[in-house]
């Protein structure tokens, strides 16, 4: 038996939008309430650029949950569009994405989440960076699980989360098999005002003090991101 809302997502996930169309549609007719197959439609109109059924339905959600949260998001978004660009690779506001050494880092998830989550994310995207005991993930807003940072990367943001500095994190990019953050510095703890959050120049380790042996503010300076050569 065919699964229609698994091939629905692949195909969003690999862009190919009239097919996306065509099998939310087909679900839609045994079942004219699945909020997700709606959903996707919604967005698989908004990528081919045509907005006005991409709001129709996102309406149609609306009436069934009023306060879905991907249907209110894409109302907002497209309020005063009237036509897509068809080639969706960055996002409108592009100076969210403007680096600052130090301070910025672009960075690849790692164990992602449900390809449905992923297939409805966009580029600009804001996201929730959440810091636990023995890792960092990424959320959507309304808590939904995208992916982890890197062991590496998260044993230090933990550290200077934990110290004081605050992070925002937003989409940067997205294909069927990874998923992009950017993360920026919001703001640092008066004690960490000359240590960076994220090393200005690539280099080379081999392994990385385990966040709990570190101690000593010098330690936070000398502390790797990377665990293999950037390539």
């Amino acid at each position: 038996m065919r699964d229609l809302a698994q091939e629905a997502i692949e195909k969003a996930l690999d862009c190919e939008w009239d097919q996306a169309i065509e099998l939310n549609k087909e679900i839609l007719k045994n079942d004219p309430s699945d909020i997700d197959a709606l959903n996707r439609l919604a967005r698989a109109y908004s990528e081919k650029g045509n907005i006005k059924k991409a709001k129709e339905t996102s309406q149609k959600v609306l009436k069934i949950d009023p306060y879905n949260s991907i249907a209110l998001k894409c109302i907002s978004k497209w309020k005063n569009a009237q036509k897509i660009d068809l080639a969706k690779s960055t996002p409108t506001n592009a100076q969210i994405f403007l680096e600052e050494p130090g301070k910025t880092k672009v960075v690849s998830l790692i164990h992602l989440g449900s390809k449905c989550i992923i297939a409805n994310l966009d580029a600009g995207d804001e996201v929730v960076i959440n810091s636990h005991s023995h890792r960092v993930s990424i959320t959507t807003l309304d808590g939904k699980y995208i992916g982890r940072l890197p062991d590496n990367l998260s044993a230090r943001l933990r550290k200077l989360i934990n110290m004081g500095n605050k992070y925002e994190s937003f989409i940067k990019s997205i294909s069927p098999t990874e998923v992009k953050v950017f993360i920026r510095e919001k703001s640092k703890c008066p004690k960490l005002a000359d240590i960076p959050s994220f090393s200005t120049e690539k280099i080379d380790y081999i392994s990385f003090t385990p966040p709990e042996l570190v101690h000593k503010k010098e330690d936070l300076m000398n502390m790797p991101e990377e665990f293999e050569k950037d390539e």
